[in-house]
């Protein structure tokens, strides 16, 4: 049954634009996200129809659902902890992140076994919670914008409950060549391509990513049907950036940074969550073969690091993350002076302190193993004071953008990154400036609220 207020323009993701933290004392305290999504949304205006459905994530917001606490505009799913943990953690993060990524040690992994098929059913009853939300609260005809990996079998759900409504999905991943992607058990691939193809229309962040898909609809269920597919490669929020490195926490940072690295030095900048994907280690070891090889730079340049914890919750990010500490305090103990500190690490996320890196960087080191864009590419170059050189690996989405005026790497050549980490330093500043200028440019070409509009004015076509 419809909703009274029913929407015509609705979102559904996992992580929703507000979060609720339960303190001691019983009090719920919201605390607003941020991205490309929640800028894209706000743009179409406080005047439009519009609900974002997205899931309680913690206790804090599962309490909110059950006070009746919520945002205008935002509808949380109290799905059951066990199904979302399964669903989540089992399959969108461990099976579908892994196979996009191309990350899997194939010897021994995956093993698509009877607990496989156990925490595949709990990733359809996630999604069919979604699309029976979706179905409720959409009025006749409406728009609706499917996110991510998690949400694949959504439009295909939604399609069957509601023939109506013009239905989207995005992917901010990569999209996995066939030959990697069959690697899932026949049915549930098959079933995988089915439900997004039950949408109107698919984005991707890249023309890579899209053939890739579409070359996977052809190999495993026989092409695409009438379902479009569409590139909208999402670009940094000038405007918000440039205004928010500027504000006073962000100028302490900075103050603080220059300390940590010292007067006069160069600075390779990296900004990650510690992602399997993120290929922090072998940036580590390729700073390390630059200092170990190229001993001028010893003493005259910092790797500013951070790496701030992600999915922790799952041992091998756990081991990750241990092994970037471990290796960024060897190069520390092999090489640091009692004025010099070659890593300066940071684990404690802090986005003024991020920022405060983008301004002082000399270079940024963006080398991930595979990622669907990497915004932090785009973000360094519109904020640097100074020009900055990007080191920029040729897996990343935003390669096919920035690759002309980047220096690029292939990831796994630790010897090829050292060897780019020192082509950067040594650049002239005055290209290093002409090249900051031109990736700015084309950093920006589609902000976060134009990226959102374009995607519903296709989709409405």
């Amino acid at each position: 049954m419809v909703s009274a207020r029913a929407a015509h323009i609705l979102v559904a993701s996992n992580r929703g634009p507000v979060s609720y933290a339960l303190d001691p004392d019983g009090t719920l305290t919201p605390r607003r996200g941020g991205g490309g999504l929640v800028s894209g949304l706000s743009a179409i205006g406080a005047e439009a129809d519009t609900l974002w459905v997205c899931s309680a994530l913690g206790d804090g917001d599962r309490e909110a659902v059950r006070r009746g606490v919520g945002e205008p505009g935002v509808r949380m799913l109290d799905i059951d902890a066990a199904v979302h943990a399964d669903a989540y953690n089992g399959i969108a993060n461990s099976v579908l992140w892994f196979v996009h990524h191309m990350l899997y040690q194939t010897p021994l992994e995956p093993v698509f076994d009877a607990e496989f098929r156990r925490q595949w059913g709990a990733y359809e009853a996630y999604n069919r919670a979604f699309a029976q939300a979706l179905a409720d609260e959409a009025a006749d005809g409406a728009a609706v914008v499917v996110q991510d990996y998690h949400l694949t079998l959504v439009p295909g759900m939604l399609r069957e409950l509601r023939p109506d409504l013009r239905i989207g999905h995005f992917s901010h991943t990569p999209w996995a060549p066939p030959e990697y992607f069959r690697m899932l058990p026949d049915d549930v691939a098959a079933q995988l391509l089915r439900g997004m193809l039950g949408a109107d229309r698919l984005g991707f962040l890249t023309h890579r990513w899209a053939d890739a898909f579409t070359r996977c609809c052809e190999e495993v269920v026989g092409g695409t049907g009438t379902t479009r597919v569409g590139v909208h490669g999402l670009g940094a929020d000038a405007e918000f950036l440039r205004a928010r490195s500027h504000e006073a926490d962000v100028e302490e940072r900075m103050a603080s940074l220059r300390e940590e690295i010292g007067a006069g030095r160069r600075t390779i900048v990296r900004v990650d969550r510690t992602e399997l994907s993120k290929n922090i280690v072998r940036g580590l070891l390729a700073y390390r073969q630059l200092l170990q090889e190229r001993p001028e730079w010893r003493e005259r340049v910092v790797h500013v690091a951070f790496a701030y914890p992600s999915r922790q919750d799952l041992a091998v990010y756990r081991s990750y993350t241990e092994e970037v500490s471990r290796l960024a305090a060897s190069i520390n103990s092999t090489y640091g002076t009692p004025g010099w500190t070659p890593v300066v690490l940071h684990v404690k996320d802090d986005f003024a302190r991020s920022l405060a890196a983008y301004r002082l960087a000399d270079v940024a080191l963006v080398n991930p193993i595979r990622d669907g864009m990497n915004l932090v590419a785009k973000e360094v170059p519109v904020v640097s004071d100074e020009g900055c050189a990007l080191v920029l690996s040729r897996e990343a989405g935003a390669w096919e953008e920035l690759g002309e005026d980047a220096v690029g790497v292939n990831p796994y050549d630790v010897s090829g990154t050292a060897a780019a980490l020192h082509e950067a330093l040594s650049m002239a500043p005055e290209e290093r400036t002409a090249r900051t200028k031109r990736l700015a440019a084309a950093a920006t070409a589609l902000p976060p609220q134009r990226w959102f509009l374009d995607q519903l004015s296709a989709l409405r076509r």
